[in-house]
């Protein structure tokens, strides 16, 4: 390389010659929450939660959001997701998942905004959660993601199955919803997925897009990854393991069948559950080299 021609050739390239788009981080933050029953001998139902941020500014202001927020100069992509999350979360020592970039021309009314995802899995005891100065609250939602329909269509050269998710966000007497559908086309040469979102009630921006994209992406990679283990402590029980996995797929599992599944995912170890008024149960962990 002809360095003295590169450094021509830099110092007469003026980058705002070009259109260039405002970048952003946006955070799904999943938690688990235990959901306390009335008789102290029963064990509590766990329930998948995502955390959402009140929007105080315009635009799209009252409406709920994810936390994140537009990337600093001389600052990656992923320190502008733990920044956000940090002074909205008060969280740092968390690992980040990038998801995927969200470009579609119209997703902010602000103007051309690129967004780009990432997936934060965590304990709800690591997170100290407050709103941060853009904000008038920031909250947990318990998440509930159904299929509603299902059907093929014919295209030219090819079919579209589409596949049409409940998005429902509850806190207290507060609900947000949304209807995603998931349009995934097949024709000779190609495969495509589309999101599409409609029905939409409190949520800015594309943020249901985002959120179904998180949730499809959990699930479809839950078996065999350590995905679920991030939303529970160094110990835990395997009751307490298949509770996670059936909050986060929204169904009931056999126990055998699974505790057969996630026999070398688990090592048990010398503790027993205390003070939890009922019967002790064996405490395991993570075998991390399962995971390496």
């Amino acid at each position: 390389m002809n360095q003295k021609k590169e450094n021509e050739f830099l110092t007469n390239y003026h980058l705002e010659n070009y259109d260039r788009p405002s970048v952003a981080a946006d955070i799904v933050a999943f938690t688990i929450k235990n959901k306390e029953t009335d008789d102290y001998r029963k064990l509590s139902k766990k329930e998948l939660s995502v955390l959402m941020i009140k929007r105080n500014e315009y635009p799209f202001k009252d409406y709920w959001a994810l936390p994140g927020g537009f990337a600093r100069k001389d600052e990656t992509l992923e320190d502008t997701a733990i920044r956000e999350l940090n002074e909205e979360a008060g969280v740092s020592d968390i690992a980040l998942m990038q998801l995927q970039t969200f470009s579609d021309i119209r997703r902010d009314p602000r103007g051309w905004i690129i967004s780009c995802a990432y997936l934060a899995l965590a304990e709800e005891e690591q997170f100290h959660i407050t709103a941060g100065s853009d904000a008038a609250a920031a909250e947990w939602f318990q998440i509930k993601y159904d299929l509603i329909q299902e059907k093929s269509e014919e295209i030219m050269q090819g079919k579209c199955k589409v596949k049409r998710f409940e998005l429902q966000l509850m806190h207290s007497d507060i609900k947000l919803e949304a209807n995603i559908d998931i349009k995934t086309y097949f024709t000779a040469k190609k495969q495509r997925t589309e999101y599409e979102i409609t029905n939409i009630q409190g949520i800015a921006f594309d943020h249901a897009k985002i959120i179904g994209f998180a949730m499809e992406y959990l699930r479809e990679n839950l078996n065999g990854s350590k995905l679920a283990f991030e939303l529970l402590p160094k110990y835990f029980t395997l009751t307490d393991l298949q509770q996670v996995y059936e909050a986060i797929l929204d169904e009931e599992l056999l126990p055998a069948n699974f505790r057969r599944k996630i026999s070398d995912f688990v090592i048990e170890t010398d503790e027993i559950t205390k003070g939890a008024g009922h019967r002790p149960s064996k405490l395991f962990k993570r075998n991390i080299e399962q995971f390496n």
